[in-house]
């Protein structure tokens, strides 16, 4: 820390996201420098014409010793080495989302963070949204009855990533949207996606996520290949429904007085209508203006000053990195994927068991360790990267 016990911050990536966290740290209460840190000359070059007085450095291991803390905002391919590294130093670290690629990279950092006893937090920045917390509270208190369940769509004409596919690039927000609206993680994930402007990586893709009740799912709608922008989440209930539109000047929760009831039908009438359909009143209840970005920043440096742990911790993280890799592994094997499977040795090897289906839920296999008989024939499908 400075003399004045401010703290002093290293941003690693001055992209669009990292440059979007100088501006914010140049005016966060707690934070006296702001360090800039990137390899690309013309990035930093750009940047430091806001902010004259900022250091720069071509790469983190030279800004290390000038700073208490880093910020990570690289591509997801570099994160777990680059937060290690720092993580190793004895700073604390934010990352970007998604924490890290894979489940064995999180809790890798998890562990490290834990024995070097900093904080580490991942930048999963709707969940300091006003207008989400505003959604969560909707369903949580069951002010649109029984949630049905939750629709998120993430669209827009880019921007591609050069070592991740859209699942890993936008995907992490919305996992990260219903968990938090949810407050549980799904049981399991399928996914689909397609290829079409890229070889190599799919740029439109849908996933599903199953939950212990099965009356409840939610669906997600990603893509970098289509014409309109949207960020919006629908959260459709037994009573009423609500649409959070992120990118909505005004009125970013909207409450509908919408549901349908089923009809009585006698002898099986089959001229009758089976459900009947009440519209009533639309509302927008006041959201608070202020800058998730801003929110979750100072969030970082209050839990570093008092010994905090963050809301969107190492354990918050894996979470949704947990969600990602079920659903690269739902990409593999086409079918959907337990959570409680990854890591498991069949998965690793590509050998699952033909086991029989649920009745209540026809995707969810009645589970038994993945290597273990039991008594049901074994079936081939490709090993993880197989396929790519």
């Amino acid at each position: 820390m400075t003399d004045s016990g401010g703290l002093r911050v290293a941003v690693v990536g001055c992209g669009y996201w990292g440059s979007k966290h100088v501006r914010v740290l140049h005016s966060t209460d707690g934070v006296d420098d702001v360090v800039l840190v990137d390899g690309n000359t013309d990035r930093l070059n750009s940047l430091t014409r806001g902010y004259p007085g900022a250091a720069r450095f071509p790469n983190l291991e030279e800004a290390l010793p000038y700073v208490d803390a880093v910020f990570i905002a690289t591509p997801p391919t570099t994160h777990v080495p680059l937060a290690l590294r720092a993580i190793a130093a004895g700073k604390h670290v934010l990352i970007e989302k998604p924490l890290a690629p894979t489940t064995a990279g999180a809790r890798q950092l998890i562990e490290a963070a834990a024995s070097a006893a900093v904080v580490l937090m991942v930048g999963h920045t709707f969940e300091y949204n006003p207008a989400v917390w505003k959604l969560r509270d909707l369903v949580r208190s069951q002010a649109l009855g029984e949630l049905y369940y939750l629709d998120s769509a993430r669209l827009n004409l880019g921007l591609y990533q050069s070592d991740v596919n859209v699942i890993l690039d936008l995907a992490p927000h919305d996992v990260s949207i219903i968990n938090h609206v949810l407050g549980e993680s799904p049981v399991a994930v399928q996914a689909w996606a397609s290829r079409h402007a890229h070889p190599r990586f799919e740029d439109v893709a849908y996933l599903r996520l199953f939950y212990d009740d099965h009356r409840l799912s939610a669906n997600i709608h990603v893509s970098w290949l289509d014409p309109c922008k949207v960020r919006r989440v629908t959260a459709v209930g037994s009573e009423k429904m609500a649409v959070y539109n992120d990118l909505a000047s005004d009125e970013r929760i909207r409450i509908l007085d919408k549901s349908v009831r089923r009809q009585v039908v006698e002898n099986d009438d089959l001229t009758q209508p089976p459900m009947s359909y009440r519209y009533g009143d639309i509302l927008s209840p006041y959201v608070a203006s202020d800058e998730p970005l801003g929110i979750q920043d100072r969030h970082f440096v209050d839990c570093i000053r008092g010994g905090l742990r963050p809301i969107t911790d190492g354990a918050n993280g894996l979470a949704v990195v947990e969600v990602l890799e079920a659903a690269q592994l739902s990409l593999e094997l086409d079918r959907p994927v337990l959570l409680n499977e990854l890591g498991s040795p069949g998965i690793a090897t590509g050998e699952v068991l033909n086991q029989p289906m649920s009745p209540t839920r026809p995707w969810l296999r009645e589970h038994h360790p993945i290597g273990v008989d039991a008594g049901h024939r074994r079936v081939r499908v490709p090993a993880v990267g197989a396929m790519r």
